[in-house]
């Protein structure tokens, strides 16, 4: 029993510590400008998930000052205080998934909101100077060309849709493209990229969100985790079974009975 006492002990302690990195994490995270590296990030200001910074960062430092109250408790063995600190995890870990809820729901509708902006900036032509620019970038380094696909472009390809002759004949599709917009009939037929740029932009959307909800499904692991093993410590006088002796009378009869306690 003893044994199982110290692994409990120990178990909880490290535990603890893990709270306490999540705590660490979270306001790493919520003070992380991970939202301004997405490309064409001013399309997407209605998804934004700024809640779910928000949350980590009023909650990261509440699981920090829990987790060093998780830590004594365990290390000193004060029950009381390791009753009172699974409370506090317990009333945390409720709240943030009240919380939360949100950020699922975002990332549940990010597909269907997405498409309607890529709606609302097509033919790409026409849409604003600065998204231009940020989708010149995005087919350059990717190797992508549209939102959807190149035909978003209409028939004014920019030059950064261009695919190499050195690239397979699967990632390139030919295409009609104006070399003077003020002359529809002068154009040429030129090899772009076929694959289309959205796909690539969500996943950069719904990274930030994605992160969000893996830390807070870590710490909801690890909380419960915390709850359980300190409650176990602290209710310890309800589920240790007390020590006995035994001893045998004059009719060779075993007697089992509670070693008396040292006061």
């Amino acid at each position: 029993m003893a044994g199982c006492r110290s692994y409990l002990r120990g178990l909880a302690i490290c535990v603890t510590v893990l709270l306490l990195v999540s705590g660490v994490v979270m306001i790493g995270v919520g003070f992380s400008p991970i939202d301004g590296n997405t490309p064409v990030a001013e399309l997407f200001d209605q998804l934004s998930s700024s809640d779910g910074l928000l949350l980590l960062k009023v909650f990261g430092p509440i699981t920090m000052v829990l987790s060093v109250i998780g830590i004594c408790a365990a290390t000193l063995d004060m029950k009381p205080l390791l009753l009172v600190f699974s409370a506090l995890i317990f009333v945390e870990f409720v709240a943030m998934m009240v919380v939360a809820s949100p950020l699922v729901q975002v990332q549940a509708q990010l597909d269907g909101a997405v498409e309607e902006v890529f709606l609302n900036v097509t033919p790409l032509h026409t849409s604003q100077a600065y998204i231009q620019g940020e989708l010149n970038k995005l087919q350059t380094s990717d190797a992508c060309c549209g939102l959807r696909s190149f035909k978003d472009w209409e028939n004014q390809l920019p030059v950064s849709c261009s695919c190499s002759s050195g690239n397979s004949s699967s990632d390139c599709v030919m295409a009609s493209t104006n070399l003077n917009p003020q002359t529809p009939t002068d154009s040429q037929t030129v090899w772009v990229h076929s694959r289309p740029c959205g796909p690539i932009l969500k996943s950069y959307l719904s990274f930030p969100i994605k992160l969000r909800i893996g830390i807070i499904s870590a710490f909801a692991t690890i909380a419960i985790t915390a709850i359980v093993l300190c409650l176990l410590l602290g209710l310890e006088k309800y589920w240790k079974t007390p020590p006995v002796e035994t001893t045998v009378d004059d009719f060779n009869r075993v007697k089992y009975q509670p070693k008396p306690t040292l006061t």
